[in-house]
């Protein structure tokens, strides 16, 4: 199976110990679109970002201070640099060896710079969502720059595994990207709900943070089938096959833990 993950906007650039960072694969797409941010003043990455001006100068300076030769200085491997919500659920400072061999050939993280990241990958510091209009000679914004290219990779690297189906924890915004007339195998979408005034929804803070457990329970596990999904339990969360179909299974949870509690 192939798992998706989405990047955070959240960065943490400390130095982490040491790992064998490998190569992002599309670096050449990567440095082409950040030849293009950098022309952009910090006023205009504002508002094409909506962003404060603090973090537009911040961004801009990323950019600014790109390296187009691929160094491991100043990079930090993926997994460990992205610190949003997913990524508290996923901790994946904490996983052993194993698991971290197993997330490296199961585990990708969709991203608009980078396109599609191993958890090991080096990245530079960067912001650029996926959903952001930053036009070029490739058209209007990154769908159409990346066009057809992650759907054919993240297929062919589904195909490695004995079974092919990907588990999308991934945003909206990011799977997008996945054209599905070139996406092949099987895609999985689980959904996370909380207890609302009776009723079961989905509140995107705890689904953030459920998407990365779910990860995290698949790489723990060393899971190769998508039955292994059905048997997540973390959170409080259990399966509840009245919301669920086979390709969207849902978990319900009654009450979320307290703060500081799994």
């Amino acid at each position: 199976m192939l798992i998706l993950i989405s990047p955070a906007k959240t960065l943490d650039l400390t130095p982490q110990a040491p790992y064998a960072g490998t190569k992002p694969q599309f670096l050449t797409q990567a440095n082409r679109l950040a030849k293009l941010a950098k022309t952009l003043p910090p006023a205009k990455l504002a508002k094409l970002m909506s962003i404060s001006p603090q973090l537009a100068e911040k961004t801009h300076g990323y950019f600014a201070s790109w390296k187009a030769k691929y160094d491991a200085a100043g990079a930090k491997e993926a997994v460990f640099a992205f610190r949003g919500d997913v990524y508290l659920g996923l901790e994946a400072w904490t996983l052993g060896e194993a698991d971290l061999a197993f997330a490296q050939d199961h585990l990708r993280i969709l991203s608009g710079l980078y396109g599609v990241l191993r958890p090991l990958d080096l990245i530079q510091p960067y912001r650029l969502e996926m959903s952001i209009k930053l036009a070029g000679d490739y058209g209007k914004d990154l769908y159409a720059h990346w066009g057809d290219t992650i759907a054919k990779t993240l297929t062919k690297e589904a195909k490695r595994h004995d079974d092919s189906t990907i588990v999308n924890l991934a945003s909206q915004e990011y799977f997008a990207v996945a054209d599905r007339t070139a996406l092949k195998p099987r895609v999985i979408t689980p959904s996370f709900h909380e207890k609302h005034n009776g009723k079961f929804t989905v509140i995107s803070f705890f689904a953030k943070k459920a998407r990365g457990m779910m990860a995290r329970h698949l790489i723990e596990t060393h899971a190769e089938s998508p039955a292994a999904i059905k048997t997540f339990r973390a959170g409080g969360y259990r399966f509840n096959a009245d919301l669920s179909t086979d390709d969207e299974p849902a978990f319900t949870r009654d009450k979320p833990p307290a703060v500081g509690v799994a």
